[in-house]
């Protein structure tokens, strides 16, 4: 089938600016590699066992697919060789993704007769990436990961056996390489080029110095890691990154290379299978971006890789905040009906958020053969959101988002008759759980595409169905006519069970998550009316000794009135009837809210089974602490000048929490310790630094000098330059001489998050050194943003267990205030 803006002004430098900017060269001390700490013995029963599987319900919902994981990397894994190029992270040994998520087994069920049945993997590394079901439900890919290359290999679920197809190597370094075609036979991949040449080799010498110049456009850019640096790692990018699109048979395993080789950032094959859209990358490559800034052409392809439209992206690391390219974006296929129809977003505005205009986004689309002109869907006020696409025709829902007061609006929309009136079904703000009014469901289709599910002019709405009480999950079906809700499920107010997926067409029978915080969640199948649960799987809780810590969700009262909550996790033999003074440990993330009403809003249940994933701050529970987990930490007030009182509302937010405990009897005020992690970590340290609240804090992954992140942070919108007192007082590196507390600080020391780079946690504790503070600095090897090693996280509970036993648990003179 297939062949081959606004004026930034200056500034004087402030002094304290200047102060930050300076390297700080003061050497560490007490400075040691020292062997990796074994997990808390309360942690040892979960450390040994596996996860939750992963389920992937087929698309004819006739079989379910188990698939199992460790629960942790080995720390040899992520020493493994990388090479780092443009922001994407390469196996050079292999050409596929550096340290990728995998899983080691596949079970497959069989959803009418119950029978289960242990899938026979490839010998070999069990590192298998998660299968991919075919359109039709019979068949399934994945990827393995071996140590020179990657594999790929298809299995048939009715006879279960998988077999490899050989020839293919993978170029997997983008992560996405294969896709099922819509007659469920052929599998359109990435492959590594044949012949492909030699690896790049460095030159001796530089051939003269990297040069960049300015262009005419202000042009804030992000503190990205991983970046291209020189003309070697131009070639080197080149090479690792280009692939050949290959078409695979999948019965008799022929191959047809598609097209030119390029550097794919994507691909998908139209729903009718006789064209494919790519995105090609094209030099010239920036130096401060990674690769997704990076020009491209998007093209479409026909069976004869002949291109039947293209349209050329320039590159966008100049687009501004909240502006976006003025080039035709977000391209896709509609996923129903004939000819296949392409679909693009265009910008009214320029891509520019600060131009007043009528209307600042279109949708438009294009049907084959692509030569007549675009039919526009829908013009919307605000900046394009998320387009909906229902898999009956004439129906579609387009939502927009108005980044003043942070709204979405969502669309009722027409596409086969654009000119009939667009209907507005509702709109709420960002943050609003309350009133949040569902998710569509969606379903995959029989061409592989996924659509949302239409029966009889209703569509269904899965939500979260939050309440004061915690999440109660909910399933209704929305008439688009009549615009009237039916309930078909609502999770019962002492337990905690989500929809998952429909069975039926009219979801009169549906796929349940259910769980209790004793009971570990398991899959159900469900018939609407019906009190009775048939059980899909029977996971069982690997750790059950982890079950006997008690939570609680409590709600308080923050000083001007402003409602928050937080979940409470008390000791397994803790009395709450008969509460005592303990160790407290408040864990936190603060988020930003325009209103207080919807910053107070819970965003939890207490019926939830408790996971205790990774480094989790509940293990201290185990220790003898109450641990205040997810503590609401709202910065409230307009997008542009929130920031200005971050401070003093992560003060009144804890000063609240931990009221609310002391008031109940649970929490000894005299010993409270904080902790974070990421922006979590930054505001323990602003803690210690703006409050006497706390003996002790813990910060994981940080970042604390807002002078290195100048074009924005977080939800900061303005520039060092635009606000350089908020940027001041955001930077708890200059306030160290009022951090007398014990801090622990941990990072990993290859994070590649833009903002939380290593450095940030290294020039903090150099500061607290020299300012005579008292910290301890752990780097893990090896470790991104998120600790994946099984060593890596052992040992920051350990540290963690340690710490706060130290500073806040014991009875030291002299903790509290001073080193």
């Amino acid at each position: 089938m297939w062949g081959s803006s606004e004026k930034i002004m200056p500034t004087r430098m402030h002094p304290k600016v200047l102060l930050a900017c300076l390297f700080l060269a003061a050497s560490f001390t007490g400075q040691a590699q020292q062997k990796f700490l074994p997990p808390p013995d309360a942690a040892k029963e979960l450390f040994a066992s596996r996860p939750k599987p992963r389920v992937s319900l087929s698309p004819n919902a006739r079989h379910l697919m188990i698939i199992e994981r460790h629960r942790f990397r080995r720390i040899e894994d992520l020493a493994s060789q990388v090479v780092a190029l443009a922001g994407v992270r390469i196996n050079p040994l292999n050409n596929g993704p550096a340290q990728p998520d995998y899983y080691v087994s596949m079970k497959l069920k069989d959803v009418t007769t119950g029978r289960k049945h242990t899938l026979k993997l490839p010998s070999g590394p069990r590192r298998f990436s998660l299968p991919v079901w075919s359109p039709d439900g019979r068949q399934f890919a994945f990827m393995q990961y071996n140590r020179t290359e990657v594999s790929l290999w298809v299995g048939d679920a009715r006879t279960r056996q998988i077999r490899q197809m050989r020839g293919v190597k993978l170029n997997a370094a983008m992560g996405r390489a294969f896709q099922w075609l819509p007659d469920s036979r052929d599998l359109m991949c990435l492959t590594v080029p044949a012949p492909r040449g030699k690896l790049p080799t460095p030159p001796r010498a530089p051939a003269g110095p990297v040069v960049q110049e300015t262009g005419p456009k202000e042009a804030p850019v992000l503190t990205f890691p991983d970046l291209i640096q020189n003309d070697h790692d131009e070639k080197l990018f080149d090479y690792y990154l280009t692939a050949q699109l290959t078409l695979v048979n999948t019965r008799n395993q022929n191959r047809v290379s598609v097209g030119r080789k390029s550097i794919f950032a994507r691909f998908d094959v139209s729903p009718d299978g006789r064209y494919v859209l790519v995105e090609r990358v094209h030099p010239p490559y920036s130096y401060q971006a990674p690769v997704q800034y990076f020009p491209r052409s998007v093209e479409v392809w026909d069976k004869d890789a002949k291109v039947a439209r293209v349209d050329i992206v320039r590159a966008t690391e100049d687009v501004g905040a909240g502006g976006v390219p003025v080039q035709p974006r977000q391209h896709h296929w509609r996923p129903t009906g004939s000819p296949a129809t392409i679909v693009w977003v265009e910008a009214l505005d320029g891509g520019d958020p600060t131009q007043e205009v009528d209307y600042r986004d279109r949708v438009m689309m294009l049907s084959a053969p692509f030569t007549a002109r675009p039919i526009e869907v829908i013009k919307l006020e605000n900046r394009f959101s998320q387009l909906l696409w229902g898999e009956t025709r004439g129906v579609a829902l387009v939502r927009e988002y108005e980044s003043t007061d942070k709204i979405y609006r969502t669309w009722l929309v027409n596409p086969d008759n654009p000119d009939l009136p667009s209907h507005r079904l509702w709109e709420h703000a960002v943050a609003e759980r309350y009133k949040h009014p569902g998710y569509p469901l969606l379903r995959q289709l029989a061409n592989g595409k996924r659509a949302m599910r239409v029966f009889q002019n209703s569509i269904f709405l899965n939500g979260h169905g939050a309440s004061p009480e915690g999440d109660r999950p909910f399933l209704d079906k929305l008439n688009l006519q009549t615009l009237q809700r039916e309930s078909l499920f609502r999770c019962p107010v002492d337990t905690y069970e989500a929809v998952v997926a429909l069975i039926n067409d009219d979801g009169s029978k549906y796929v349940t998550r259910h769980e209790t915080a004793d009971s570990h969640p398991n899959y159900f199948v469900r018939t609407l009316g019906e009190d009775k649960r048939e059980p899909l799987t029977q996971f069982e809780d690997p750790a059950k000794s982890l079950r006997e810590v008690k939570k609680k969700l409590i709600r308080y009262q923050r000083d001007d009135g402003v409602m928050l909550n937080c979940m409470l996790h008390l000791p397994p033999d803790y009395d709450l009837d008969n509460p005592k003074p303990l160790p407290t440990i408040l864990w936190a993330y603060p988020r930003a809210y325009r209103q207080g009403t919807v910053a107070g809003q819970v965003a939890n249940s207490p019926h939830r089974f408790s996971t205790f994933a990774g480094a989790s701050p509940r293990f201290l529970a185990l220790e003898g602490y109450a641990v205040l987990d997810q503590v609401a930490m709202p910065i409230i007030g307009d997008a542009e000048t929130a920031n200005d009182t971050f401070a003093e509302q992560i003060v009144a937010n804890a000063e609240a929490a931990i009221g609310a405990v002391v008031k109940m009897g649970v929490c000894d005020e005299e010993r409270v310790g904080i902790g974070g992690h990421s922006y979590g970590a930054f505001m323990a340290v602003m803690l210690l630094a703006n409050s006497d609240l706390f003996r002790a804090g813990v910060a994981r992954s940080g970042a604390y000098n807002r002078m290195l992140t100048p074009f924005g942070f977080q939800n900061e919108q303005r520039t060092l330059w635009q606000a350089p007192q908020t940027y001041l007082d955001m930077s708890p590196l200059l306030a160290v001489p009022k951090i007398r507390d014990p801090l622990l600080l941990i990072h990993g020391d290859k994070d590649k998050n833009p903002a939380t780079m290593p450095e940030q946690t290294k020039r903090l504790y150099r500061a607290i050194k020299g300012n005579g503070g008292k910290a301890r600095i752990v780097m893990l090897p090896h470790e991104a943003h998120t600790y994946r090693a099984r060593e890596s996280v052992g040992h920051v509970l350990a540290e963690m267990v340690n710490w706060f036993d130290k500073h806040v648990k014991g009875d030291s003179e002299g903790v509290a205030g001073g080193p």
